[in-house]
């Protein structure tokens, strides 16, 4: 079984924890990760532009000229494509559908790749609890300087681990995310990874074959 350090909030190793393999020592998988942070990309995005078909934008729908005699070209509307102010042939609508579904278990299977990746490269930090003297920002901060941990960070927290969650919130290049709401989005959005002895085996039980 692989191994990882654990450590309490002053910085220091106190203990070495087994850990499965079948979540922190899975192969690498760039295709299926890739597949998995694409998909998820596409159900975060939000359709915006919006044009306004022919039918849809302001003017009057009488032909501006009469069809013959004119020595102009034929209109039917002031509303024409081709017109300046008029509607748009083929713009983007609103109504457009990005997401993507994301298998189940092709999920539970990245999740354990990039964890296996970021314990192989370094960047996970497991402590004993996350459980500070007094819920306070410094005290996060002061936390996370003992692990020497620098970069963008990913906290992640236990269901029971509420009150310090909030300490971390205003803290620079750092976010944070319940345990149960671990993705591999996020994580490959942040350098490190920290987690208590609680989200392991939380990880474990979920993800493990």
């Amino acid at each position: 079984m692989a191994e990882i350090k654990v450590y309490n909030l002053a910085g220091k190793e106190v203990e070495s924890l087994k850990i499965d393999d079948s979540v922190f020592a899975v192969p690498a998988n760039n295709d299926l990760v890739n597949q998995i942070f694409v998909s998820i990309y596409a159900n975060k995005r939000q359709s915006l532009a919006d044009t306004k078909t022919r039918g849809e934008r302001a003017g009057s729908g009488i032909k501006p000229w009469r069809q013959k005699g004119t020595g102009r070209a034929r209109v039917g509307s002031v509303r024409t494509p081709v017109w300046r102010k008029g509607g748009v042939a083929f713009g983007p609508k609103s109504e457009r559908n990005f997401k993507k579904k994301i298998n189940k278990k092709m999920n539970a299977k990245a999740i354990a790749v990039v964890l296996s990746g970021k314990l192989r490269d370094g960047e996970i930090k497991v402590v004993e609890k996350m459980e500070l003297k007094e819920n306070k920002t410094k005290q996060m901060f002061e936390t996370l300087k003992n692990l020497k941990i620098k970069g963008k960070t990913l906290i992640a927290f236990g269901t029971k681990e509420k009150e310090a969650m909030l300490t971390s919130r205003n803290l620079e290049k750092v976010n944070n995310i319940f345990i149960s709401q671990i993705n591999v989005f996020d994580m490959l959005n942040h350098k490190n990874l920290v987690l208590s002895k609680d989200s392991v085996k939380y990880l474990e039980e979920k993800y493990k074959k």
